[in-house]
């Protein structure tokens, strides 16, 4: 004879099982005081943009910084965002001085979240004391949501002069 056995629901998360007062897992860990919780998202600002807030700036014609695609040749030539500087990570040292100006702020951006090419390129410029930020969620093909970027025009340059 077949018994049903009558079990608690599983816990599945990945976080740790709520403890305390609460039943909570979200709340199992208190909230950082509002001041701490400020300071370390401000921190987090200042290192990443938003995908969106590079497309709106960059349509205002005038965004103040300048936007730097880290991908390789083979993929800058797929499509990229329009007034982009092509600048690989691995060249970043031998042609930063040279392409960029170095009292302007530089966003990165590569393929995506899941690739680490921005940020290896804005590690690179904070190394040689230039303003950086690494765009959170670029996309050079177009199929990212709010994504700035288009194919590009026949004979533009790939390094855009100052």
């Amino acid at each position: 004879m077949n018994q049903q056995l009558s079990a608690a629901p599983q816990h599945t998360s990945s976080a740790p099982a709520a403890t305390g007062d609460s039943p909570s897992a979200v709340l199992a860990v208190p909230p950082a005081p509002p001041a701490e919780a400020a300071a370390l998202l401000r921190a987090a600002l200042a290192r990443h943009t938003d995908v969106s807030d590079v497309a709106a700036d960059l349509a205002t014609g005038t965004p103040g910084f300048t936007l730097v695609d880290s991908r390789s040749t083979a993929a800058w030539d797929q499509g990229h965002v329009p007034g982009a500087v092509h600048l690989p990570a691995a060249s970043i040292r031998a042609l930063a001085a040279r392409l960029l100006d170095p009292a302007r702020p530089v966003v990165t951006y590569c393929w995506g979240p899941g690739c680490d090419g921005a940020t290896r390129a804005a590690l690179a410029l904070a190394e040689r004391a230039s303003a950086s930020r690494r765009c959170s969620a670029a996309s050079s093909t177009g199929s990212a949501r709010d994504s700035p970027a288009t194919r590009p025009t026949a004979g533009a340059p790939r390094h855009p002069t100052r």
